[in-house]
């Protein structure tokens, strides 16, 4: 016997401009995770080294990914539209 289940909502269609600007977000997102991991790393004492050494490595590979999709899809990542991807988000909230 099987059962069919139904959608509780449906969820908004995603246009590709929304694609575009949530890649960047995401890219700009991990910049800023692996900078802090960097800073952390100088300031690590014994028992953080390892994890921080992972979050770092783990942040690039992230990163390396999310730039090569933006580069597959055709997405430019300059710092201007960061900026303005930021502005968007404070103007939100």
């Amino acid at each position: 016997m099987q059962e069919q289940y139904e959608k509780e909502f449906n969820l908004p269609e995603r246009t590709d401009k929304d694609f575009d600007i949530q890649l960047v977000k995401s890219i700009i997102a991990t910049k800023q995770e692996l900078e802090n991991a960097n800073k952390n790393f100088e300031f690590a004492e014994d028992g953080l080294v390892d994890y921080y050494l992972y979050q770092i490595k783990a942040n690039q590979a992230k990163l390396n990914y999310l730039i090569g999709k933006a580069k597959k899809y055709g997405v430019v990542v300059d710092r201007i539209s960061q900026i303005n991807i930021k502005n968007m988000d404070s103007e939100v909230i």
